[in-house]
Order: structure tokens, then C-alpha cells, then sequence
């Protein structure tokens, strides 16, 4: 089967297409990916975007533009995906949508919305869409996050030792798959997210994110700001647990900067990358992590790279391209995956790594302009991924 994985993060930078042909051959799951691309959102739908996040409030009105405007957006990118990646042939694609608030009360999610109808894209492609992922988890009492666990149990099922995934997109998750134990997955805490505001207050929004670290390397790590912000509840908290900019946003950078003051705009940028260094680091040593598989956009942070490195000396850091998955891909090409569990009668979510009472068929099929044919449900779920060459 041929699906097409669209992904945008909380980072909400741009939108992530990637296209793999997927097959289920006994205990494995076969991937062969056919590429991948990045689209930038609009500027108006960013902005838009930006200015309802938490903790800003938005009408209905909003809502229904957001709605209608993402779903739009990433129908433009699943056409060209389909024309770009998969030479005009596709069976399926995965849409997750832009997350604009992840509902979580005294550790517990109690909803979680993305937005981006996937009709759009059913009726540019005429393809069936799986979307909405998140849900079933969380009426089933799990945190919806982070759905990427599947992928990354099956991708480390066969390395040594206790590996561990971790993806460092606006908010840091990891999954450790640890021998003669069920797999963890966490959110754990703010990776670009608070970095990404930061630099959008200092620059007057003249600039996004802190390009190849470079503020942040100019910087010094200011102690007494890291100790206010490590002290936060949620570091914690027992795993599974999950989060969002509902909770690391600008207000809450700037009411750490009011309780502890820091003179250059570099040094709370490098500050902000030792907390996501220092927050990872805790959870990699509670888990007795050996190695460390990194992917999404903070992998491309040198500083943010160095100071987890240095943070954790004797772990094995590489980069998930190493596996076969690019890392600037692999959020895509994961729910992908979840897509193609989903239309096989599969569950793609993990009880231990959400906290649900049970593992669920994850997300709603809208159907595309053919009658919707789903195969066969598979008799057993896949143990190992394998990847084989793609382009």
C-alpha cells in the first residue's frame, strides 16, 4: 500500500509530507520511503495560527478558519506529494493535522484538538484520509501522546541494550524500549517551543526560531533562571504524561524572566537549550537509556545537540537517518505508519506509553471520491520494522 503521511508540529513552521510504500510480511512491517517535503504554511494561516494558540483565545469564527484554511493548506501539500513522491499513485493519506490545544487538568487529557478538515484533501487527491489520530487514545483514558511510540518500538526493536527514540519538535518526547519491560513514552518537556518564543519576542517577530543555534551558543547559561524553570510540576510527574503550548508558551518565559532576571537575550536562549538538554538527560538516566536515536527540527541545533551530548556522557547520541528514517521526515513517515495500522484493523497506539486502558484503532476515515474498499484486517501486528531502500 502507498500512503502519504502529512504532518505539521508544534513548531507549526511548515508542513511535513513523506510517502512510503508499507507492506505487512509476517512479524514485520515493510517500509520502503519514497521521499520526503517541506511546505511553509501560508504567512496569513501562520500568523492566524500563531495569534490563536494558547493562551490567546478565539472565536468560533477563527475555528472555522483555521479548520478550513489548514485543511486546505495541507490538501496543496498532499497533491504535490502525490505527484512529486509518488509519481501519481497513492492508496491512502495520513493527515495529523495542526494541533491548537492539547487539554490537559492535573496530569490527565481530557481532550485535544487538531484542526484541518481532511475533506479538503479527500477531494484534491480523491483519496481516502485518515485523520483525527489522536482521539480514540484519549477516550480510551490515554494522553494521546505521543502516537510516534509505535514507530519507534518497531524501529529499535532489534538494537541492544536499552535505546531509546527521542524527537525534539516544539516539545520533546522520548520512547525507551527496554529489555523484559512493556515500552515508555513521554513527553519531556519543551524543546524549541519556549527557544522559538523567545526569539520572536527579542526580534520583534522579525525572526522565527534561533538558526543553527547560533544566539544560544553566544550565550551563557544563566543558573538562577534554569532553577526556576526546572522547578516546574510537570518534570515531576510519572510518565506517561504529555504536553504542549497550552503550558510552555511566551507569558510563562516571561514570568520566569520576572522572578529571574537575565541580562542578554543570547544567554535565555542558551539557558532555554540547557533546560531541554537537562530535562532530556533526567528522563534518558531514570530509564538507564544507552543510546539515543534523535529526530525532528531540533536536531538540526548544533548547541541544543552539544549540550545533550555533553549531558549525558556514555550514551550513544545518533540520528534516526542511521535507521533509515530522516530525521527531518520521520514524524511524517510515523503517521504514515499509524494510517496503514489503522485501515488494517490495527491499533496503532501503546497502552504503556499513553496510559490508556487499552490499545485502540486510531482516527477517522473520510473517504475519497472512489467507494471506500478497506483490506482484510491482518491476523497479528507487526513486532519489527524494516526499512528497505527508497529514494
Amino acid at each position: 500500500m502507498r500512503v502519504i503521511g502529512l504532518m505539521s508540529g508544534t513548531s507549526y513552521d511548515a508542513i511535513e509530507a513523506a510517502a512510503a510504500d508499507l507492506e505487512l510480511r509476517g512479524e514485520a512491517l515493510v517500509m520502503r520511503p519514497l521521499g520526503h517535503l517541506s511546505t511553509p504554511y501560508p504567512d496569513g494561516l501562520r500568523d492566524l495560527i500563531a495569534s490563536s494558540l494558547p493562551p490567546a483565545e478565539a472565536t468560533m469564527r477563527t475555528v472555522a478558519r483555521l479548520d478550513t484554511g489548514i485543511g486546505q493548506a495541507f490538501a496543496d501539500v498532499a497533491v504535490r506529494a502525490l505527484r512529486e513522491l509518488c509519481g501519481g499513485r497513492a492508496d491512502l493519506v495520513v493527515s495529523h493535522g495542526q494541533t491548537m490545544y492539547h487539554w490537559v487538568e492535573d496530569g490527565a487529557v481530557r481532550g485535544t484538538l487538531q484542526l484541518g478538515r481532511p475533506a479538503w484533501i479527500a477531494e484534491a487527491t480523491g483519496l481516502p484520509v485518515v485523520s483525527d489520530l489522536r482521539a480514540n487514545d484519549v477516550a480510551a483514558g490515554g494522553q494521546g501522546a505521543p502516537l510516534v511510540a509505535m514507530t519507534d518500538v518497531l524501529a529499535l526493536a532489534a538494537l541492544p541494550g536499552v535505546p531509546a527514540a527521542l524527537n525534539l519538535g516544539g516539545i520533546a518526547n522520548i520512547t525507551v524500549v527496554a529489555p523484559g519491560t512493556e515500552p515508555l513514552a513521554f513527553d519531556t518537556g519543551p524543546a524549541n517551543a519556549l527557544m522559538d518564543a523567545a526569539v520572536r519576542h527579542f526580534t520583534g517577530g522579525a525572526a522565527q526560531y534561533d538558526q543553527d543555534g547560533r544566539r544560544a551558543g553566544a550565550g551563557r547559561v544563566d543558573p538562577a533562571l534554569l532553577r526556576v524553570l526546572l522547578d516546574d510540576a510537570y518534570y515531576g510527574r510519572p510518565a506517561p504524561k504529555s504536553t504542549g503550548k497550552e503550558h510552555f508558551h511566551l507569558p510563562y518565559l516571561l514570568e520566569a524572566l520576572a522572578a529571574a532576571p537575565v541580562a542578554t537575550p543570547d544567554d535565555v536562549l542558551a539557558t532555554l537549550a540547557a533546560l531541554t538538554a537537562v530535562t532530556v538527560a533526567d528522563a534518558c538516566r531514570a530509564h538507564g537509556v544507552t543510546r539515543l536515536i534523535v529526530s525532528g527540527g531540533g536536531a538540526r541545533n548544533p548547541v541544543l545537540m552539544r549540550m545533550i551530548a555533553e549531558e549525558l556522557p556514555g550514551v550513544g547520541l545518533g540520528s534516526s537517518d542511521e535507521l533509515g528514517l530522516p530525521y527531518d521526515a520521520k514524524e511524517a513517515l510515523a503517521f504514515a505508519l499509524l494510517g496503514f495500522l489503522t485501515v488494517n484493523g490495527l491499533p496503532g497506539a501503546i497502552p504503556s506509553g499513553t496510559g490508556a486502558r487499552r490499545a485502540s484503532l486510531l482516527g477517522s476515515i473520510t473517504p475519497g471520491r472512489e467507494p471506500l474498499r478497506l483490506p482484510e484486517p491482518a491476523d497479528r501486528p507487526p513486532r519489527v520494522l524494516r526499512i528497505t531502500g527508497g529514494r
